[in-house]
């Protein structure tokens, strides 16, 4: 394993690192243990788990009145599955030829896990925007799940198999090309590197993909607190409470809110000073669960509606529930433990983003029934957006996975490797050939496990009937 090769401790900074060209033969030495053309491999017979049962068993510790809408969120279609399938992939691609240099990776990156949200600046960006997974793994890990989810996008929006093919080649071009300039730059000028909406724009060749950008940037700008007052908040009785809709939005008991707002606390102590002492002046209002995502269903996540001295200062804040990475089983020695969650996710979302939200931090909530659970904690609507990608037509979705794979490509150069993956990859065309042929194999492999899930739901191994209503307190 090569995780640090570009990655020195403050503390060793008297060491010369090693030169970036020496890093770059490294890298380019590796061809010979793992050539690239490997990266094509793909049959069933590697697979070492039942796609069926492993959705099983990523349901344990979720609320069991939830994880049928999970599962129906699932089945909608090839590419919902694949969202919901990070621990099915991560198993997958585990047992798959790879370099051995291992940056922090997403965990998660597929074309649907990347958005627009504010800076701190209150600009709009564009680049990944999940990270529940994130952890030190194999690039290749996240570049396999990005073009495999680029093809089974273009599948289910009715692009022809050569569309398709486009599509990856872009993406894989796009991230090697990006990656190879970005490794050349010095450290602190890569961390730089950002896209915000001109710039995402110059990136699409084609209309279509332009007026997509047009629009769900439109959309990012009006959500924001203030303007989901309306839609999430009633005030009968001249108190303000969240909307009840079950079983999407719901209440907890008295003693998990109190439990709730008291993590809001030690949470305060994990942001900056600044942020920290601003966040001081609102106070929490009502609490709320709010069911989010597709692979995140049933995983407890908190609204929590906070007002400031005035009436029309509002703030959303949403405590969202993390785990052990599904990456974490793959990846030995001390990178595969972390203390907190909560704080894996956030320390890794920050390497990863050029801007984060200024608002990221954690906490931990307790309770007699749940026991102690790790959270990380954002803003709510901070003008975040999404482009969604199996509604595009061929050339946008191809516009569109290019741009995906610069920004990943941007993620990975920004914590370790950068010289030695640019090194491994060459100009890119050998691995693109290699990568189209694995996505559009498991793109069928896809298929076949939706086809799986929809089977267990008929045969009723897996339900997908939400209760109507679920019972206050029950989301713990």
């Amino acid at each position: 394993m090569l995780s640090g090769s570009d990655r020195e401790s403050f503390g060793s900074m008297h060491r010369r690192s090693t030169p970036r060209e020496e890093r770059y033969r490294i890298g380019k030495a590796l061809r010979s243990t793992a050539p690239r053309s490997t990266l094509a491999s793909w049959s069933s017979a590697l697979r070492r788990v039942d796609p069926v049962g492993l959705v099983e068993e990523t349901n344990a510790g979720r609320v069991s009145e939830l994880v049928p809408l999970r599962i129906q969120r699932m089945s909608t279609s090839p590419h919902a599955f694949l969202r919901g399938a990070a621990a099915l992939h991560a198993a997958d691609f585990a047992v798959l030829p790879a370099s051995g240099i291992r940056p922090v990776i997403c965990g998660d990156a597929h074309l649907g896990n990347f958005g627009f949200y504010a800076s701190p600046e209150r600009e709009l960006v564009f680049d990944l925007n999940d990270f529940d997974e994130a952890h030190p793994g194999a690039w290749e890990w996240d570049l396999r799940r990005l073009v495999a989810s680029t093809w089974v996008a273009g599948r289910d929006s009715g692009a022809s198999e050569r569309r398709c093919e486009e599509a990856v080649a872009r993406c894989v071009h796009a991230y090697a090309e990006h990656l190879r300039t970005l490794a050349e730059q010095p450290l602190l000028a890569r961390s730089f590197d950002v896209m915000d909406v001109e710039s995402l724009r110059g990136d699409a060749d084609h209309k279509t993909a332009r007026r997509a950008i047009d629009k769900a940037a439109e959309r990012a700008r009006r959500r924001t607190s203030d303007r989901a007052l309306p839609r999430f908040v009633t005030d009968e009785g001249g108190e303000r409470r969240i909307v009840t809709e079950p079983p999407l939005i719901t209440h907890p008991d008295d003693e998990r809110t109190e439990r709730i707002v008291a993590a809001l606390d030690d949470y305060l102590a994990t942001l900056p000073t600044h942020w920290a002492r601003i966040l001081g002046g609102y106070h929490a209002t009502d609490v709320a669960h709010k069911v989010v995502g597709v692979g995140s269903v049933g995983l407890r996540a908190y609204l929590v509606l906070c007002e400031g001295s005035s009436p029309d200062d509002v703030l959303f804040l949403q405590l969202k529930q993390a785990r052990r990475s599904v990456v974490a089983p793959y990846v030995h020695g001390d990178e595969a433990w972390h203390a907190h969650q909560g704080q894996r996710v956030v320390e890794y979302q920050q390497a990863l983003q050029t801007v984060s939200d200024p608002l990221l931090g954690w906490t931990t909530i307790s309770g007699r029934q749940c026991g102690a659970q790790q959270f990380y904690v954002r803003q709510f609507r901070d003008m975040k957006g999404a482009i969604v990608p199996d509604k595009l037509d061929a050339p946008a979705l191809a516009d569109y996975a290019d741009i995906c794979g610069k920004l990943l490509a941007k993620g990975h150069a920004r914590t370790s490797g950068a010289s030695m993956i640019a090194g491994y990859l060459g100009k890119g065309g050998k691995v693109s050939d290699a990568l189209c042929t694995f996505a559009r194999a498991y793109a069928d492999q896809t298929e076949a496990d939706h086809d799986a899930l929809l089977r267990a739901i008929r045969s009723g191994r897996l339900s997908d009937r939400t209760p109507e209503q679920v019972p206050g307190g029950a989301i713990g």
